[in-house]
């Protein structure tokens, strides 16, 4: 049996050709495209078609159209749960999913992408109090997340940003929720149970539910000549400093660059206020001065964290939903990693080492 260490780091459980995760260099491929190509450029219904290319035989060259029916499609689910506003939205998205059929095909895998859309911007609204809006197929996915999840248009600057968002989480590697939706994948129990299997996997505050602490992080330094003391203190608890540090990146995450690029084009444009992204990034830079300063042996660089928390607060979504909006973009690699899986017909089936108390031997 060849061990691999704990967590299985260093152990290659796939080979794909959907995405490369340099953590040496800092760079992030999907589909033999660089993360600075797409980001910013590509819509999301794009990447999306670029990472399913060869797993449906009916993939059309353009998603926009079909993906805007499948919402159409799965708004039905919302009126199906009347106790949606009482569960935190994850939890509300994931039992609205699960009420989808289990299969294989091009039309479940676009609803499936649909889903955390729709049903995240009607949980959104109903624990505030209002009605959930029906989609509006004709629009970008991105365009109609904001519209029904504020009840209103989105400025272009906004669509812009939250496009962005969704094409830089799209897809990174074999992280835990991929490779748990990989695993199910290999069963052959369809795309329900592995997309399921990875919102469950996004859902812990090790993985998707990080960007929500962010915010409270950022609320509780309050200015920006206040980072390095707040930092400090934290640090002095032994508290972990979201927003920092990366199982993979030895050098800076390029994904935090990419939405940092995309929350000063919203600042800029929009006419938003560029105070919250000033503190940001005077927390940044105290953050890793004071962490170069305390653990010098550790590359410890800024990740998507931080700036998705700034991103998503500027667009209105409240963090307890932070989690259900990265599903809305990382929903397409999902799919995509459980083609690929379960095209390739082997169960994922590691071993284990025991290290438990044995039976005594006779004397």
């Amino acid at each position: 049996m060849i061990e691999g260490a704990d967590g299985l780091d260093g152990v290659v459980a796939a080979r794909t050709v959907l995405s490369e995760v340099d953590g040496e260099a800092g760079r992030l491929l999907i589909r033999g495209r660089t993360l600075d190509d797409l980001a910013g450029s590509w819509p999301f219904e794009a990447v999306a078609g670029l990472l399913w290319g060869g797993f449906f035989p009916d993939l059309p060259e353009r998603l926009d159209q079909p993906l805007g029916m499948a919402r159409q499609a799965v708004f039905a689910q919302v009126a199906a749960d009347p106790d949606l506003a009482k569960r935190p939205p994850v939890e509300a998205v994931r039992a609205l999913m699960a009420r989808l059929p289990d299969g294989d095909d091009l039309s479940l895998a676009l609803r499936l992408t649909a889903a955390p859309a729709v049903f995240t911007s009607a949980v959104i609204r109903l624990q505030a109090g209002a009605h959930p809006v029906a989609p509006d197929p004709a629009l970008s996915h991105a365009a109609d997340v904001l519209r029904m999840a504020r009840g209103a248009a989105a400025e272009p600057a906004e669509i812009a940003a939250l496009d962005a968002y969704l094409v830089t989480v799209a897809d990174h590697g074999l992280n835990a929720s991929t490779f748990a939706a990989r695993v199910v994948a290999s069963t052959q129990a369809g795309l329900t149970s592995a997309v399921l299997a990875g919102l469950s996997a996004l859902k812990g505050p090790l993985h998707g539910g990080a960007p929500g602490p962010v915010i409270d992080m950022l609320d509780a330094i309050g200015a920006p000549d206040l980072a390095r003391p707040w930092l400090e203190r934290a640090l002095d608890r032994g508290d972990r400093l979201m927003g920092f540090g990366h199982r993979i990146y030895r050098v800076r995450d390029p994904r935090a660059d990419a939405l940092k690029r995309a929350v000063g084009d919203l600042a800029g444009r929009s006419g938003s206020s560029s105070g919250r992204l000033a503190l940001a990034e005077a927390v940044e830079a105290a953050a890793l001065a004071v962490l170069g300063e305390r653990k010098p042996g550790r590359s410890l660089q800024t990740n998507v964290e931080l700036y998705t928390a700034l991103l998503l607060e500027a667009l209105g979504f409240p963090p307890e939903a932070f989690t259900c909006v990265f599903a809305m973009g990382r929903v397409a690699g999902w799919i995509a990693h459980a083609r690929e899986q379960s095209a390739g017909g082997r169960l994922l089936r590691p071993q284990s080492r025991y290290v438990g108390p044995r039976p005594l031997e006779p004397a």
